[in-house]
């Protein structure tokens, strides 16, 4: 599948079938969020992979909409990293989020490309999802991604919700 058409077809599946994603593929889905850019290319993020239904349970316990994590295949925590980078100005910055963004993306690009469904999952309650996962004190999960094939009938929907028209969307120059 070509990019553009990943992108346009990619839709939020929260229903998994009870199949096992190949590790060859996994491995291509984390290698795609390895490769996503970073500020000044500090890569503030690491991943952790949870393969066993117990923990996912536990970690969906964390966010209010993280229900349909503990059905999928696996699912990939994206934790920042708590040091800042500093460059020669000595201006501090926190560019974490925005990169855990394009990570999470390109992983999901990625294993729909390859057939895989995601849906990604926010922990509302921080220090519960650290908790869980035995960070460190100081680091934090962006976000959380289920992965896995699509349940029968789950990609039914898909498409169903219309999306702004671009001329709406989209101003030159100025609003």
């Amino acid at each position: 599948m070509d990019t553009y058409r990943a992108i346009v077809s990619k839709r939020e599946v929260r229903a998994f079938a009870e199949r096992e994603v190949p590790g060859e593929v996994v491995a291509r889905i984390l290698q795609a969020g390895r490769m996503a850019g970073s500020a000044k290319n500090a890569q503030p993020l690491r991943f952790i992979v949870m393969r066993e239904r117990e923990g996912r349970e536990a970690l969906a316990a964390c966010g209010g909409f993280a229900m349909h994590v503990p059905a999928a295949a696996f699912a990939v925590a994206i934790v920042l990293v708590p040091e800042p980078f500093r460059d020669d100005g000595g201006f501090t910055i926190f560019r974490g989020p925005f990169d855990a963004g394009r990570a999470a993306q390109n992983m999901m690009l990625a294993a729909w490309s390859e057939g895989v469904a995601s849906c990604p999952a926010s922990m509302h309650d921080a220090e519960c999802a650290r908790l869980v996962l035995g960070l460190p004190e100081g680091h934090l999960v962006a976000n959380v991604i289920a992965f896995g094939y699509a349940a029968e009938g789950a990609e039914r929907g898909i498409g169903g919700r219309p999306r702004m028209p671009l001329e709406e969307m989209v101003h030159e120059e100025r609003w």
